[in-house]
């Protein structure tokens, strides 16, 4: 792609914490499709009309990998997601139905909701330890990132007393600005679930990683399972982490939302789903994807090779499907949310983190009822720097 005007750059910049940024919800008025430059300097297509999201997110025309990955676009530094392409182009497909099928018996429905009165518990030991201690509190060190870290631990087989040093190279691998940063912290998760992946073998227990050793079937190599064992541990929590923050601001900054929730328990369900789909705001990074051939995208003609981004938040957020897509409201069916993804990309790990969100929410909002930020929210500070985004921290009163 060439251009002799300037391409808007990413990120695009957010002036309000819980907003779609002015410029992307400018260009999503203006069309479906739209040239970019992305945070890495390529040029790509974002793509930000809801119905084109959601198709794009199934066709099978379109993949993560790329014939030439070292001369491919990319959206970022990262090398988890968004930098350089994977380089199993001919196969990718078939790696990723295995790998679900593979995953998909550890994250059933039945098997989470067996779970759930352990991640309940869970909560409410942690909510225990928030109301003993200080006020203000900081609710995303007291409870936003230990649950998603405790859950996640205790569902592969992870040590707890590692948290610290998995957390850390999860956010080093989640890093969007420096690719050394990212490739090291990406190598040290992977180094350290080989040898999870090798203790399991010699002593299986009751967990993922054992089960996945135990895959007679497969019989998968120690490499493939470590390098599952290390996404799964990544976006297991990393991303929980982000949406239960998100849901809490959301809902502390909408007390209207937050008493209705408190007087009717029942709308919680809406409530999640409601909170997920508004969360996503973003700034314009998208899914990356790269087509297998010339494809049409509302019209446009995009070529084989191209770096195109899906941006869900985008999409989350079309008022062409979303009635006043910015209001937070816990009534309307949130339900067809992309923020878990659609159709053979549907995150595996979805019903785990709605588990985990209403276990939050159930127990918090009646625990707390008259919580609130101890800050203006103008003073909340977002991850913009790392590929989940988030919040550094949360300080609440109550």
């Amino acid at each position: 792609m060439t251009t002799s005007t300037p391409l808007p750059a990413m990120p695009f910049e957010q002036t309000h914490l819980l907003r779609m940024a002015p410029l992307l919800r400018a260009l999503q008025a203006k069309g479906s499709v739209h040239r970019v430059r992305t945070r890495a300097g390529d040029e790509a297509w974002l793509v930000t009309d809801y119905e084109e999201v959601r198709r794009l997110l199934n066709d099978d025309r379109l993949g993560m990998a790329h014939p030439d990955p070292d001369n491919a676009a990319r959206a970022s530094e990262s090398a988890l997601f968004g930098g350089r392409p994977p380089d199993n182009y001919e196969t990718e497909h078939a790696d990723r139905a295995r790998f679900r099928r593979l995953l998909q018996p550890f994250f059933a429905p039945k098997r989470m909701r067996a779970f759930q009165p352990r991640v309940e518990r869970m909560v409410t030991e942690l909510l225990d330890g928030l109301a003993a201690g200080p006020v203000p509190a900081d609710l995303h060190q007291a409870l936003a990132l230990p649950l998603p870290i405790l859950v996640i631990c205790e569902l592969l087989g992870v040590p707890y007393e590692d948290r610290d040093r998995f957390r850390g190279w999860s956010q080093d691998a989640a890093a969007l600005g420096d690719r050394q940063v990212s490739e090291r912290g990406l190598a040290e998760l992977w180094t350290y679930t080989r040898g999870l992946v090798e203790r399991k073998r010699a002593q299986p227990a009751d967990d993922v990683i054992s089960g996945l050793c135990a895959a007679e079937d497969d019989a998968l190599p120690v490499d493939e399972i470590a390098m599952l064992a290390a996404m799964i541990l990544f976006a297991g929590h990393e991303t929980t982490v982000v949406q239960i923050g998100y849901g809490a601001v959301l809902l502390l900054t909408n007390p209207d939302q937050h008493q209705a929730v408190l007087d009717d328990p029942a709308l919680l369900p809406s409530a999640v789903e409601e909170c997920l789909r508004v969360a996503n705001v973003g700034a314009g990074n998208g899914m990356p994807r790269y087509p297998r051939m010339d494809i049409e995208v509302a019209g446009v003609t995009i070529p084989a090779g191209d770096l195109i981004l899906l941006d869900i938040g985008a999409a989350n957020h079309d008022a062409q499907v979303f009635a006043d897509p910015h209001r937070l409201d816990i009534t309307r069916n949130a339900g067809a949310h992309l923020s878990f993804g659609y159709g053979a990309h549907y995150c595996i790990g979805a019903p785990l983190a709605r588990i985990e969100l209403q276990a939050v929410f159930s127990r918090l909002i009646p625990r707390f009822p008259a919580m609130r930020l101890a800050v203006p929210i103008e003073e909340l500070r977002l991850r913009d720097d790392l590929l989940t985004g988030g919040f550094r921290e949360i300080p609440v009163t109550w």
